[in-house]
């Protein structure tokens, strides 16, 4: 069964696609199959980050989980960089069935895409799946003509090269991942990372998909160029130094009034001296961050309560139900109300 998509027109250089099948949320019972494409000459990274992310079952998580097809154009043994060799199980027939199909690379970013592997792309997109590149993958999605009148992301280094390949493509090089709903790009390899998370997050909500982050001990979210419709998930306590101890406690009285004194004096540090400690451990500053865990609270309850807006905002410790608005449509690119119509249980 695929999975609901943005109903974006179809590419202006393919031959013209079926309308994409529209489904309604909640996710089904049974989670479609995902594909992934393993090719001659890739690198192992990103087919074992799908690989793990979708392949390993997860009972503990009480959720229905994926069904992972590696997938390939041959059934001859795939040389793999590293000195050794695998075989895919699957065909293009099955990526073609499948309800997520991810293309996490291609061979040769000049080189052309086979026509066979277009079709089964085109075919796929056609039938409403989600389709999804990690780095150089966005090749083979601009050479099927998915991406023609969109945004889409890739490695930085090839950035420049992808627009010029594919004009038609609005190619954004200082993202860490593009969701364009039935088509989504993310950049190099760790991007693939993010963009995985943010995948079992829309599928299953934030506390699978954190629960999986922790147990692949990735972060949940990354602070960083992106701006697209991920949640700004809780950061793990790592560690009893003072900047821990300070998160851990912050994760313990969101609701109250928060600021740099508060937290330098938990984490027993001048304030100048934890504002520049927590910079290097964490990325970023620390009330950026503290909003960021706001907005993350207020997730599960837009999401599986009745409530107020303005009681969740109140509850995460934003003063006024405009602040919360504000902070969390900068961080959500969409408003609390618009998150809970397309979230909620």
């Amino acid at each position: 069964m695929p999975l609901p998509t943005s109903g974006r027109p179809p590419s202006t250089h393919a031959a013209p696609l079926p309308a994409p099948v529209r489904l309604p949320l909640p996710v089904p019972a049974r989670l479609p199959t995902v594909a992934v494409l393993a090719f001659d000459g890739m690198a192992p990274f990103e087919l074992g980050c799908v690989v793990e992310f979708f392949g390993l079952p997860r009972p503990e998580l009480d959720v229905p989980w994926y069904d992972l097809k590696v997938c390939a154009e041959t059934a001859e043994p795939l040389r793999v960089v590293g000195g050794f060799t695998m075989q895919a199980a699957h065909g293009l027939d099955v990526l073609a069935g499948a309800g997520t199909v991810i293309v996490p690379g291609v061979a040769d970013v000049r080189g052309e895409v086979s026509g066979e592997l277009v079709e089964a792309l085109r075919l796929a997109h056609g039938r409403g799946a989600r389709m999804v590149s990690i780095c150089s993958g966005a090749f083979a999605l601009a050479a099927a003509g998915l991406l023609d009148g969109r945004e889409a992301t890739t490695h930085w280094r090839y950035a420049d090269l992808l627009q010029r390949r594919f004009p038609a493509v609005r190619v954004n090089p200082s993202v860490l991942y593009v969701d364009g709903g039935d088509v989504l790009t993310s950049a190099g390899s760790a991007a693939g990372l993010d963009l995985l998370v943010h995948l079992v997050r829309t599928d299953h909500g934030p506390n699978v998909a954190n629960a999986v982050a922790r147990r692949l001990v990735v972060p949940p979210h990354r602070e960083g160029g992106q701006a697209q419709f991920i949640e700004a998930a809780v950061t793990p306590v790592a560690d009893d130094g003072g900047v821990a101890r300070a998160m851990g406690w912050v994760l313990e009285h969101l609701a109250e009034p928060i600021g740099v004194a508060d937290l330098a004096a938990v984490a027993h540090m001048s304030q100048r001296s934890f504002i520049r400690h927590f910079k290097r451990q964490t990325g970023t500053s620390p009330l950026r961050w503290v909003i960021s865990q706001r907005v993350a609270a207020s997730l599960p309850m837009l999401e599986s309560t009745a409530a107020p807006v303005e009681e969740i905002g109140a509850a995460v410790g934003f003063e006024s139900p405009a602040t919360f608005r504000h902070h969390f449509t900068r961080a959500m690119r969409t408003s609390p109300s618009a998150y809970r119509r397309t979230f909620g249980a």
